[in-house]
């Protein structure tokens, strides 16, 4: 089934209908992407980091109802990696979940208890499922997609330190990586925080503008994976780095992601969720640009193409009590995908 996830798209699977070897599977997934190819023209793949994503899913006991392994494919290299998970497709994993038959629809609105393989961390999904029967439209509507579809909250859970181990896995609220401050955050996904000002821009640059930093980009994401426990990390996709600036449409702070080197069109949904941790902390590198709301209010977290709002309550340690955020997805065509040979 290709679905849309937030502001991703991507190839999901129930994990039966594919190898269980995890060489096989990947061998392929990339001939079912179309990797590899920078158009990606041969595949499913949509020649962008946000639409070459697979989800797989399959059913759970004990405290969850099914278990999602995100897998991010190459473009122009024929990667496929599991380092990291994806907030934006997780959107659609629920009601994947129910279409397939993994999970009964439960009245009006169905809840479904996610592990994400990924991190070993746990997402709650809610979303309608009026007649018993998923329902992709509705009134809400989210920056970096058009037009609006039916709400889907996602709640989690245990996200801290989930890749690195830690909320601060070097340690430190704030380091110095070639000269900028920096913060190491995890809180879902392995971020690098730092001030767009320290890289010489102003953070509102078109994504074209900017290709020039992502030397620059690989030089500081690559000795921040070894401070943050990741070793070498040349040829993955995590740590995400992104450059912070003040914000000026309402939000509480600017945006702009790479993944790894490619400006992201939006931001992640826990790269977001991370951002916002990270910024919440007194001393950390960006924080005095950070224009907290008041105490139970949602954070606008401004990116290209918009505003995405999440919610984060810390307590001390520093810990991170729970993280929310509200997601659309929609299903746009459930068939037969013939791979290239």
């Amino acid at each position: 089934m290709l679905m849309r996830g937030g502001t991703s798209k991507g190839a999901y699977f129930v994990a039966s209908d594919l190898p269980a070897n995890p060489a096989e599977r990947d061998d392929l997934l990339l001939r079912i992407m179309g990797t590899p190819d920078p158009r990606q023209l041969d595949g499913l793949g949509g020649a962008q980091p946000v639409t070459s994503k697979v989800a797989i899913v399959s059913p759970a006991e004990g405290d969850r109802d099914v278990d999602y392994l995100f897998l991010q494919v190459g473009i122009e290299d024929a990667t496929v990696s599991d380092r990291q998970t994806c907030g934006n497709l997780l959107a659609g994993v629920g009601q994947f979940a129910v279409e397939r038959g993994l999970v009964p629809a439960r009245g009006e609105r169905t809840t479904v208890r996610v592990r994400m393989v990924n991190t070993d961390s746990i997402a709650v999904a809610t979303f309608a499922t009026p007649g018993g029967r998923v329902d992709y439209h509705g009134t809400t509507a989210i920056s970096g997609v058009p037009g609006t579809a039916a709400p889907v909250e996602l709640e989690f859970t245990g996200t801290e330190g989930s890749v690195c181990g830690s909320l601060l896995p070097t340690g430190n609220v704030v380091d110095e990586i070639g000269g900028i401050p920096v913060t190491c955050v995890d809180n879902g996904m392995p971020v690098v925080v730092a001030r767009a000002a320290d890289f010489g821009i102003t953070g509102y640059e078109p994504a074209e503008e900017l290709t020039g930093l992502a030397g620059r980009i690989q030089d500081l994401r690559l000795e921040a994976g070894k401070l943050m426990g990741l070793g070498d990390v040349s040829g993955a996709s995590v740590p995400k780095t992104t450059l912070v600036a003040a914000p000026r449409d309402g939000g509480a702070i600017s945006t702009r992601t790479f993944i790894p080197l490619r400006p992201h069109p939006s931001i992640g949904v826990l790269g977001a969720v991370s951002v916002v941790t990270a910024l919440m902390l007194e001393g950390a590198a960006g924080h005095e640009l950070f224009a907290a709301p008041p105490p139970g209010s949602p954070v606008g977290v401004e990116h290209p193409s918009g505003t995405l709002e999440v919610g984060v309550e810390l307590a001390p340690g520093p810990r991170v009590a729970r993280s929310t955020v509200i997601r659309t997805a929609r299903k746009l065509f459930d068939g037969t995908v013939f791979p290239r040979p």
